[in-house]
């Protein structure tokens, strides 16, 4: 087990990948670039399929993909009713016959069903046990087991305390997300049971990453520390980097939104104008200069030191993992 590669693990196998990392599919930061340098580093990258305004532009961002490495590729997708385009995206996914689509926010079944017929494999993001049964017995093929150090929408269990939960009650893989940026913390979470991880904020400040340098350089300047949970961007408690602008409009809905918010005749479009708000803004952030500086991310930014392309990052976490390892 000194060298990561030579560690065997079911998301290895499932996907024949020398390394059992997933580049995960993080809102705005993923597109196509990071998914093939992750193949070529020997691992695999997703993006989520809400990255791209239409289905025809998913459909060609997975042709260019295919095209410049032959590799395993996984698209997220927002499987509840709040995603206007999802069957359209399912169809395109399953014609393109990707390798496997991470689920999140809803019932799989549909997904599962369709994927499967097309040969297409299918990740479902959990956060307790109770879930991941459901998703198991619908038929999934591993389970992204969400814990409560993972940027954007995290979930409320510690890795460990989660994946013995899971791996107690389960029998498909598990593969731990949030929290890791570091090697050493590959070996912790392996050593705790998973079979593999999803890594998203450590490869924010990647070269490969198509946002802004401004919110690069931040993954680097900011740390563990400076991460806060806010609830102003999508109604649902989210990560963001304590910039400035954050601690000047407060990481709590006012009294007003809080009072819409529970309004049961007025709480789904108050929710649903939040989130377009808040990814206006995430957008703007990401991607012109602006002082409203929103920028979603995890604490495992703690490790980011430098700006640098895919491979040499997972050649870093390589190198540490061995180190840690001895």
């Amino acid at each position: 087990m000194g060298k990561l590669a030579e560690r065997k693990t079911k998301l290895g196998d499932l996907l024949g990948i020398k390394y059992p990392i997933i580049v995960a599919p993080m809102f705005l930061v993923s597109n196509k670039e990071m998914v093939i340098a992750a193949i070529k580093a020997g691992g695999t990258g997703a993006i989520p399929a809400l990255n791209y305004r239409t289905v025809e532009e998913l459909r060609q961002a997975i042709r260019d993909i295919r095209k410049a490495i032959d590799g395993p590729i996984g698209i997220n997708l927002i499987v509840n009713k709040s995603n206007f385009l999802y069957k359209e995206q399912l169809a395109v996914i399953c014609e393109e016959k990707i390798d496997y689509i991470i689920t999140s926010l809803g019932s799989p079944e549909e997904t599962i069903r369709q994927a499967h017929q097309n040969g297409v494999k299918v990740f479902c993001d959990v956060v307790n046990v109770e879930y991941a049964k459901k998703v198991e017995s619908l038929g999934a093929d591993a389970l992204i087991a969400v814990n409560n150090r993972a940027g954007g929408h995290a979930g409320n269990l510690p890795f460990d305390q989660l994946i013995k939960e899971l791996k107690a009650n389960c029998s498909i893989p598990v593969i731990s997300a949030g929290g890791v940026g570091h090697g050493k913390e590959i070996l912790e979470v392996l050593d705790a049971g998973a079979d593999g991880l999803s890594m998203g904020s450590v490869f924010i400040a990647s070269t490969e990453a198509g946002v802004n340098n401004e919110y690069k350089q931040a993954c680097i300047d900011y740390g563990a520390a400076d991460i806060v949970l806010t609830s102003k961007l999508s109604g649902t408690p989210c990560t963001v980097i304590k910039t400035p602008y954050v601690e000047k409009i407060g990481t709590e809905q006012n009294w007003l939104e809080k009072l819409l918010n529970r309004n049961k005749r007025l709480k789904k479009w108050f929710k649903a104008l939040t989130f377009m708000k808040g990814m206006k803004n995430l957008r703007k952030a990401a991607f012109s200069a602006t002082y409203k500086t929103l920028w979603c991310a995890g604490p495992s930014i703690e490790h980011v030191k430098e700006i640098q392309p895919i491979e040499a990052i997972f050649e870093r976490l390589a190198d540490e993992y061995e180190a840690a390892a001895k």
